[in-house]
Parts: structure tokens; sequence; C-alpha cells
């Protein structure tokens, strides 16, 4: 085993785990799933059968990682924070052939609390406030926040706010990586 798993932990036979990653307390990782390496998994974590995840991926306690839903390379998520697969569930109707995929690009982060809603992609280096609730795709950068969630700022790289607006045509450097930021036709990108 190249991976570490805690003795309380559950990791089902079949389950595809990369080097260097942490399963901990009352963790539950299903069959079919692909973990990268270097993971943490914290306090009652559940990963379904089908999830793809990527390498370096930061899941806190309490948060269930359903099938469908896909994180790559450097993605973290909250404490508590929630995934869907379904968009309409009721109990007395059986929808498993209607999972919806959900998709966080390379880098974003997910807050505590916040709820991300089946079907929807969020971009590269996103950043989803705690407690708010993502119901469409959400571009790259975007700062991401309330109820349900509205775009009102943009986020770099290192994690920190982009002072530029919303919409125009605008560049800015980040202090700490040096990355310059191009904000071009309402969408973020950086500069190469």
């Amino acid at each position: 085993m190249k991976y570490t798993k805690h003795e309380t932990a559950i990791v089902d036979e079949g389950a595809v785990i990369g080097e260097g990653t942490r399963v901990w307390h009352w963790v539950h990782i299903c069959a079919g799933a692909k973990i990268g390496e270097r993971c943490s998994f914290g306090q009652n974590v559940f990963v379904g059968n089908r999830v793809v995840i990527g390498n370096n991926v930061k899941v806190q306690n309490n948060v269930s990682i359903y099938d469908n839903v896909f994180l790559e390379d450097d993605v973290f998520c909250g404490p508590s924070m929630v995934f869907t697969n379904v968009y309409n569930p009721r109990s007395a109707v059986t929808r498993k052939d209607e999972y919806r995929d959900t998709i966080v690009k390379k880098g974003a982060t997910i807050g505590a609390n916040a709820t991300v809603v089946c079907g929807v992609t969020i971009g590269e280096y996103a950043f989803i406030a705690a407690g708010a609730v993502v119901n469409k795709d959400v571009k790259p950068f975007a700062l991401m926040a309330g109820v349900p969630a509205k775009q009102i700022g943009w986020m770099s790289r290192f994690g920190e706010r982009i002072s530029l607006p919303l919409e125009g045509n605008a560049e800015w450097r980040c202090p700490h990586m040096g990355d310059i930021y191009l904000l071009s036709s309402g969408n973020m990108e950086i500069k190469k």
C-alpha cells in the first residue's frame, strides 16, 4: 500500500489510490473510485464509485463526493461542502440513470458549507465562498458568493482577490507569483 489509511477507514477492493494520499478517520472510498497522488481525505468523507479525483486534492471533513463528480488536480473542498448528482431527487423515483456530471477544474476552491448543484463545471482556479450555492457554470478565476452564487470578483492562482472589474479589458500582476492576469470581454486568463 503506497497510501496511508486510518484503521477506521474503509477502502473497498478495486479502488485506485495514488501514492502519498492520506485517508483519515471514518472515510469510505468505494470500489470504482480513482484517486491521484498526494490527496487528503478528512474525517467522515465518502467517495462514490464513478468518481475521478486528480493529484493533490484536499477534501476536508464531512464531504460526500457522489457518482459523476470529477475533481481535477489541486482542488480544495472545504468542510461540510455538498455535491449532488441528481437534479430533482424523489425518494420514490429511481433516477440513477439521470446523474449529471459535475466537473471541478484544476486549482478551484469550494468553501465550507457551499453546495454545488449537479451538472455544472467550475472553472480553473475559481473560488466558491463559504455557504454559496452554485447552480450554473463558473468561469475560470471567478469569485462566487451568495445564494444562488453570483460572481463578485476574480481570484488569482495564489488565492487572493484580483483588483480588476468584472467586465472590460485590463491587466493585473500578482505580487506573489508574478503572473499577469488579462481581463478581456468578461473572461480572465493568465497572460502567456
